[in-house]
């Protein structure tokens, strides 16, 4: 090849690269647009480890976007009430939220199987069903509400509560004045306690005045920090309404489908880490926090099987009863039911033996 002939084909590939890597740039700018959007919370900032999966979900965004899609995260109150965090994702009011799904139970019962009911699936269950079609169920039932959701956290089972006198009998529960709501709540009432919808820093002075009689909140990490021992020394547990209480991020769905697939996908990724860290957290933290309280006074007690089993034949009454008004609720309620009969048929074989016989050594003092 003559030296002229070379030059000529040099320049013509060199024009083509160029003109590739021209063509290219628009391609990706179209890709990694500029967004900016706003989170609002259910929860109030004290709460760092519920509060700031939110926080993680935006830092994860913006370092996988190098700063092209970035979150405004806001605490609730701060653009509308906590509890009414999805319904300003719906109307556009927010792009985003991060919320519990069971808060919404007015608008129809079945918001609750987003996050848990009473007696119901268990914190790993809870991911394995949402892993194997739940979350596709979930969002079935949001869509019509221009809602999409994914798994943004889970607390784990969490305490019964806080309570001023002993409970040893159902009759202990009668006209008892209780902070909780949901699902629960209407569970409670069949046997006879009169449930409270208090806001989270208005309980301390409530049970201090005898306002109220007990409280239900998370588990020991955020418990100690609000002092509920200190005016009511009883903490029970377990929390039978809430075996593993899912968090989810809401979206509202037109925003969510005009987001580029790499930056849904981002989202998702951001989502399952913030998932998988929050139950990490509280499984880490909770154990000396615990051990605190009972340094500082809290007695802690197990629910009797007298009152696990009325409250269980309460809760199965009230699901047949809302199967009955909400085909919805119906839906997803049979879903988690088959899924929990297996579930639980494996964990007793292998998970349940060998947690059982580790629970042993360390009561031995053998680890």
């Amino acid at each position: 090849m003559d030296r002229r002939r070379f030059l000529r084909q040099a320049a013509t590939a060199g024009a083509g690269a160029a003109t590739a890597a021209t063509l290219a740039a628009p391609a990706i700018a179209q890709e990694q647009p500029q967004i900016t959007w706003r989170l609002t919370s259910s929860f109030p900032k004290n709460l760092d480890i519920i509060f700031g999966a939110a926080n993680e979900i935006a830092d994860s965004v913006k370092n996988a976007t190098d700063g092209r899609f970035t979150i405004q995260v806001f605490a609730a109150g701060e653009i509308v009430p906590g509890l009414q965090a999805a319904d300003a994702v719906a109307n556009g009011t927010v792009e985003m939220a991060h919320t519990c799904s069971y808060y919404y139970i007015g608008q129809d019962p079945a918001f609750a199987l987003g996050t848990a009911i009473p007696f119901g699936l268990n914190a790993r269950m809870t991911n394995a069903w949402f892993e194997t079609g739940g979350t596709d169920m979930i969002n079935e039932f949001l869509a019509p509400r221009n809602l999409y959701a994914l798994p943004a956290g889970n607390s784990g089972t969490q305490m019964g509560g806080w309570f001023r006198k002993e409970i040893n009998t159902i009759d202990d529960l009668k006209g008892l004045k209780m902070r909780i709501a949901g699902l629960a709540g209407q569970i409670m009432t069949k046997v006879g306690v009169t449930p409270q919808q208090i806001a989270a820093g208005d309980v301390y002075p409530a049970l201090e005045k005898g306002t109220i009689d007990a409280t239900e909140f998370v588990g020991p990490y955020d418990d100690q920090k609000l002092g509920f021992h200190k005016v009511a020394k009883y903490y029970y547990y377990p929390a039978w309404w809430e075996g593993g209480p899912a968090m989810h991020a809401f979206f509202n769905l037109d925003k969510w489908n005009g987001l580029p697939k790499s930056y849904q996908q981002i989202l998702a990724n951001a989502c399952a880490s913030a998932n998988n860290k929050m139950l990490a957290n509280y499984d880490a933290q909770n154990a000396t926090a615990l051990k605190q309280l009972v340094a500082e006074g809290a007695i802690l007690k197990p629910f009797s099987q007298e009152v696990m089993e009325a409250c269980y034949k309460a809760a199965m009454e009230t699901y047949a009863e809302l199967s009955e008004k909400s085909p919805d609720f119906k839906k997803l309620y049979d879903s988690q039911l088959a899924f929990k009969k297996d579930a639980y048929l494996w964990a007793q074989v292998a998970e349940y033996s060998f947690d059982t016989f580790m629970m042993i050594q360390q009561r031995n003092g053998a680890l």
